[in-house]
């Protein structure tokens, strides 16, 4: 193996392990070395920045269970893709026009090799606004703008885009490609907007980030509820876009409470084992008092405009939770008025499901019943396992353990979750318990 490969004296590692930090490292820099990459080809060859880093990748999964993990995985990677960027570009026109140039970039990237970021950092920064703005083009299709950028900037695979969409992962892989067929024809530069457009553009990065907040927030899939790396992810994306000045919005700031507030939570969600716990049932000793404090201060930015957004509104619900000095002093009737004033923005099922909870907690579980069958487009719900483990809270607050059973069998059998089925397979042993206890 060539040095640049391995740059660093490996230690031997278990597959298993190598697996996972690949997942991580993927995660982390998949979106700096697509945006530098983007920024050499532009953006008429973002799949080629892509195949790039995707072989990076790969080319790790190859090499690391023969010779080890290095010591600097992130350097590795780098180092793999300036190599692989220079063994195309050699075959390229494109190349000797820029050669020169091209040369001096990516030497300087492959600098400070033991460093945690590159020389230019700040020229990184850039990039992946730039690559934001760029994947929410409005030229290109409402519904492929988040797709493509939850793709190239945060290394979401198709089926991840899907579950975060309620879709379908070859509707997605649709959307990929229109976007990409779009990018090219009409040649879409390769910058940050200015103007009206930026206000245009910047909803879709918000969206994005959002959803890419919620998939860690929430994993649709896999082993573990809460994927942290996505949640500081989308933290560190917000972050650096609301310290730009073109991304310095109230709306942004809001987004950016609701991330800290929501993150400061995360490890209570779940036990030592890795189950779920409810909000009652969380530890709020162990919430993260500084990203709170981080998340006020945020919202407090966030009202400098005249404008109230869906991302205000939740940080208006994110800070009821995090005031609250345990689960009973929670302001329920506050939170229902979010919702009711939320619900009046976006008429989204999973939020009026949300509502519904609300809605139980200051009425009873009779009228969050109702409000679940009151739910527009409740049939995009269907698959949805919280619909159905909602409804079985309320029945079985209202006794009716066997109802409960029904809606639990349904939620079992729509998540993924390890953590959520043993929840739900542990709630379902307690109703069938709680029958026929009832019946004699």
């Amino acid at each position: 193996m060539s040095e640049s490969q391995h740059p660093d004296t490996p230690t031997p590692a278990a597959s298993g392990e190598i697996t996972r930090l690949a997942e991580h490292l993927f995660r982390h820099e998949a979106g700096k070395l697509v945006s530098v990459l983007t920024g050499l080809f532009g953006m008429d060859r973002l799949q080629l920045a892509e195949d790039v880093v995707q072989e990076s990748l790969v080319r790790a999964l190859q090499t690391w269970p023969y010779y080890g993990i290095p010591k600097n995985p992130a350097a590795w990677l780098t180092q793999t893709a300036k190599h692989l960027t220079l063994d195309l570009l050699r075959r390229e026109k494109v190349f000797r026009e820029k050669e020169p140039a091209i040369i001096a970039f990516v030497e300087e990237w492959s600098e400070g090799g033991d460093a945690d970021e590159p020389a230019f950092d700040g020229e990184i920064k850039d990039d992946r606004l730039r690559l934001m703005f760029a994947c929410c083009h409005p030229s290109i299709p409402q519904e492929a703008q988040t797709a493509l950028a939850l793709k190239t900037l945060c290394g979401f695979s198709p089926a991840e885009i899907a579950k975060a969409f309620l879709t379908s992962e070859a509707a997605i892989a649709k959307r990929l490609t229109r976007a990409r067929q779009r990018i090219r024809e009409l040649q879409i530069p390769f910058e940050i907007p200015s103007g009206t457009e930026l206000s245009v553009r910047l909803e879709s990065v918000l969206q994005t980030l959002y959803l890419l907040f919620n998939e860690g927030y929430k994993a649709s899939s896999g082993d573990t509820l809460v994927r942290e790396d996505l949640c500081n992810e989308a933290i560190r994306l917000v972050t650096l876009l609301v310290g730009h000045p073109t991304g310095n919005q109230p709306q942004a700031h809001a987004l950016a409470a609701v991330m800290f507030m929501n993150g400061a939570r995360l490890r209570s969600r779940t036990d030592i084992e890795g189950n779920i716990l409810r909000l009652g049932e969380q530890d709020r000793s162990t919430w993260n008092r500084g990203m709170i404090a981080r998340g006020m201060l945020h919202l407090a930015k966030s009202a400098g405009g005249g404008e109230l957004t869906a991302y205000h509104l939740q940080a208006g619900i994110a800070a009821c939770h995090c005031a609250a000095t345990d689960y009973p002093s929670t302001d329920w009737q506050k939170i229902l008025s979010l919702y009711d004033r939320l619900v009046a923005l976006d008429d989204s099922p999973v939020i009026a499901l949300n509502r519904a909870v609300a809605i139980a907690q200051v009425h009873g579980a009779a009228a969050g019943i109702k409000a679940v069958s009151a739910i527009r487009d409740k049939g995009s719900l269907d698959e949805y396992y919280l619909l159905y483990a909602v409804l079985a809270e309320f029945e079985v607050d209202l006794n009716n353990f066997q109802t409960a059973a029904t809606y639990l069998r349904k939620a079992i059998k729509h998540t993924e979750i390890k953590s959520e089925q043993s929840l739900l397979s542990n709630r379902l042993r307690a109703c069938e318990e709680a029958q026929l206890l009832k019946r004699n």
